[in-house]
């Protein structure tokens, strides 16, 4: 079995302050994808290179406090991709790629941050150039190798995936420009939503991420924005899915999938 966990933590040294470190070597997953870590490499060496014994791997924003994803493995990758090859976003620390290649076969694990819009027009205008920019490169992992893109991709896509979806259809993260990305990725067959696959009918069990404003948290205000985005045939080995709720290291909860999957 292949254990999956993708948590948004909004800032690692916050998150492992809450307790982070504990729950990961109590539920001990094979894999955990990391975005927001908000830090420098200066402040992941030597105290965040590994994780509840997990080995990690990291790519980092230039601008302090800002953005930067990671994947945590009990695995040894054969190669390590940083980045989609576009300045503007790879400045940003958004996407890391982990290679599990064999001869028998080509495997790739993917932590990802897509851009949040809701700060403003010119931010909705770089997280629309930069879903032009990741798709071409989703399509050509697809078409290659077996891959999980796991992350925070900022995107209720339909309306079981948030509470307030009608007073939510101009305001980023469910425009339906958006939405439609989300529909044309998920609709050519190459990529699944694999909690969706799992749970075709949940609403707010599938939550997963919650503003710090007013009583989200307590009244299950959320959305359902971080995801498993994986290609038919491991999306077919899914066994199970669960959001951790009992603790919070974020403003997000970390959202865990097994596969019938060996590395």
């Amino acid at each position: 079995m292949l254990t999956v966990t993708t948590l948004n933590l909004n800032g690692i040294r916050s998150a492992a302050s809450k307790g982070l470190e504990d729950w990961v070597a109590a539920t001990a997953p094979d894999l955990l994808c990391v975005q927001e870590l908000k830090a420098q490499p200066p402040d992941m060496a030597g105290r965040f290179d590994t994780l509840a014994g997990l080995r990690g791997y990291f790519h980092c924003a230039v601008k302090k406090g800002y953005s930067g994803v990671g994947i945590y493995t009990r695995h040894e990758p054969s190669d390590v991709v940083v980045g989609i090859g576009v300045p503007e976003f790879d400045d940003e620390g958004r996407y890391l790629e982990l290679r599990f290649d064999t001869p028998a076969r080509a495997f790739s694990v993917v932590s990802v941050y897509f851009p949040s819009g809701s700060s403003g027009d010119e931010r909705q205008q770089a997280k629309f150039r930069f879903l032009d920019e990741i798709a071409p490169q989703l399509a050509r992992l697809a078409a290659e190798r077996e891959c999980l893109v796991c992350g925070d991709v900022n995107i209720a896509h339909t309306e079981k995936d948030l509470k307030n979806w009608r007073s939510n259809q101009k305001n980023s993260g469910f425009l339906p420009e958006e939405r439609a990305w989300m529909t044309q990725l998920l609709g050519g067959g190459a990529w699944v939503d694999v909690y969706r696959r799992l749970h075709p009918d949940a609403e707010g069990d599938g939550y997963t991420w919650w503003s710090n404003r007013g009583q989200a948290w307590a009244k299950n205000v959320g959305w359902r924005i971080d995801y498993h985005l994986a290609t038919p045939g491991l999306a077919a080995t899914a066994q199970r899915a669960s959001i951790y709720k009992a603790q919070r290291f974020s403003d997000h909860a970390p959202l865990t999938l097994e596969y019938a999957y060996r590395l």
